[in-house]
């Protein structure tokens, strides 16, 4: 049996001075930077597009760290974070998955919305977030121990759980853990400005149109507005898109697909926006 390198399924960062930017909203950094001296695994929760993916880069490349990142779905299974057998030129290879890779290798190993992957992925997980940090291989008969430049991370949205899609409370207890949300109005607008290069001034009605929707969360909506939303929104019309077309675009219609509730979502911006 021969071994080669993975597919690019996840690739390490690139250029670990390139920083992605990053609005800390309490202590996060230093409780990523102490996990990280102590070896212990992450977990980060908190609704879509508050930020946890990027503070994931952020910090990755602050530590200098490779970073492989899993978007976690519906059919990823345990073999896709370790690896499998696959046919190569009529021979019988071993691929690295992202998760066996970082172990090897060293780096940080992040798993984006955890609770969407199949359950063998935490079953394949709990020997890497206790004391004994290794990765068993049935398949190739090998048992990896974690480096000390290993790391695991992982994400979830607190919202979206229900009976079949829950995290166990066996799996929680493996993880050091950080809550997040969205920024303050003031902190939401500076970070808007900054990404899309929209003045303030005009980003801040944007802001308090998506912190008025994410009101109606659970209700007419599932989800709330993102601040990556917002940045799109910013972006589009900062590059010249009436804002009335940009709002639609970026931030109604992501929202819902119901003719209905997308009615009363623009009832909302025009009374908010003016």
């Amino acid at each position: 049996m021969n071994m080669i390198s993975p597919p690019p399924l996840a690739a390490p960062l690139a250029d670990s001075c390139d920083i992605p930017a990053y609005s800390a909203s309490g202590n996060e950094r230093a409780l990523f930077e102490k996990a990280w001296e102590k070896r212990l695994p992450l977990l980060l929760k908190g609704p879509t597009g508050s930020g946890k993916t990027r503070f994931v880069s952020h910090m990755a490349a602050t530590l200098g760290l490779p970073l492989f990142t899993v978007a976690c779905h519906d059919d990823l299974s345990a073999a896709d974070l370790t690896g499998r057998h696959l046919l190569k030129g009529g021979e019988t290879v071993w691929v690295d998955g992202p998760l066996t890779r970082a172990v090897r290798e060293g780096g940080l190993c992040y798993l984006d919305e955890i609770v969407e992957a199949r359950k063998d992925v935490a079953v394949v997980l709990h020997p890497l977030t206790d004391d004994r940090r290794i990765l068993p291989l049935e398949r190739t008969g090998e048992l990896l121990s974690a480096p000390p430049a290993f790391m695991l991370a992982v994400s979830y949205n607190p919202g979206y759980q229900n009976l079949l899609k829950n995290l166990k409370p066996s799996t929680r207890q493996r993880f050091v853990s950080i809550s997040f949300d969205f920024l303050p109005r003031d902190r939401e607008i500076a970070v808007v400005a900054q990404e899309s290069g929209l003045d303030e001034s005009a980003v801040a009605p944007l802001v308090d149109l998506a912190r008025r929707l994410r009101s109606l969360k659970g209700q007419d909506i599932e989800e709330g507005v993102s601040t990556r939303l917002i940045v799109y929104a910013a972006s589009l019309i900062a590059a010249g898109l009436p804002r009335q077309e940009a709002v639609m675009a970026a931030i109604i219609e992501p929202l819902t697909d119901e003719p209905e509730v997308r009615a009363g979502l623009v009832e909302v911006a025009r009374a908010v926006l003016g």
